[in-house]
């Protein structure tokens, strides 16, 4: 794997590479913060942000017709506005969010690039806060306007799992699934952050929480150490694999885990809980709480 198509990077190779002269490096900030914690991610990038970057908005960047929360946009959307950052076929784009966990809503850009069919991406491992502790600059402001490019985008259908495929999966077993939520929210014994949702999961489905991918640092576990988390929870990564969460954010850090222990091909359950809940009959939601009632 080269360095232009390595799913993570350092905070000190992206100074070099910012610094280098004609670099194709284009730094997107993708943080995201779940609404009840009421933090308003545009505003903290106008505060404090990595030079050059721009807003990487998930939920603008969207299906805007779904009820659901941030789904995948038309392939035309996406194209648009990875466009309207600068984003071009040549360039490698590096994504980075601030939460304190390290990383948490930049591996869904990561990901969107790459079902999109744009695989130079790149996720800045340690995110915004191992940028501050190398001691590197930040700037405040609005991002830097940039001339649109011709960028387009081809969705690989493959990796995106809909909520007919896990009924479906649910009897099949062609695929394994991961949830990516904090087991507390799997087992359903501590509340969802969305309203009208109960906790519960996916029968059949296996929890492995984002933070087990993540060394205390913030940054991801070596590919070993990810081998042995995915191990233990039983997951074979040799075979098919899906992975979802709440609402298909977190599961991307799920996915990159497993790119970095060479499974590349890891399909990602769009909807997520938010749809499964919604649309499951009763026995297709377990949980060890009130489940859900019609």
């Amino acid at each position: 794997m080269s360095l232009q198509t390595k799913a993570l990077i350092s905070a000190r190779w992206l100074s070099e590479a910012l610094r280098a002269r004609g670099s194709s490096v284009r730094v997107l900030d993708a943080s995201w913060f779940l609404p009840k914690l009421g933090r308003n991610a545009k505003s903290e990038f106008r505060s404090r942000h990595i030079p050059g970057a721009s807003f990487f908005d998930l939920d603008k960047c969207s299906d805007r017709s779904s009820p659901m929360d941030h789904m995948l946009p038309p392939a035309s959307v996406f194209a648009e506005f990875a466009s309207r950052l600068g984003v071009s076929p040549g360039s490698h784009v590096v994504v980075y969010d601030r939460s304190e966990h390290g990383a948490f809503s930049s591996p869904r850009a990561w990901w969107m690039f790459r079902v999109f069919g744009h695989s130079a991406v790149s996720v800045l491992d340690g995110g915004l806060q191992a940028w501050i502790k190398e001691g590197q600059p930040l700037e405040e402001g609005k991002a830097w306007k940039h001339e649109p490019t011709e960028f387009s985008a081809t969705l690989n259908r493959a990796w995106v799992k809909t909520y007919k495929d896990i009924v479906d999966n649910v009897d099949t077993k062609e695929f394994q699934l991961v949830d990516a939520r904090p087991a507390g929210r799997f087992r359903g014994t501590d509340p969802e952050p969305r309203d009208n949702t109960e906790p519960g999961h996916i029968p059949g489905s296996i929890n492995i929480p984002f933070t087990s991918f993540l060394a205390p640092s913030g940054l991801f576990l070596p590919p070993d150490q990810l081998r042995a988390v995915f191990q233990k929870a039983g997951v074979d990564l040799q075979q098919p694999l899906c992975v979802t969460c709440g609402s298909a954010v977190t599961a991307c850090l799920a996915a990159l885990a497993a790119y970095q222990c060479g499974h590349a091909g890891v399909s990602v359950y769009d909807g997520g809980w938010m749809e499964w809940y919604t649309r499951a009959t009763p026995e297709l939601v377990i949980s060890e709480g009130r489940g859900k009632h019609l």
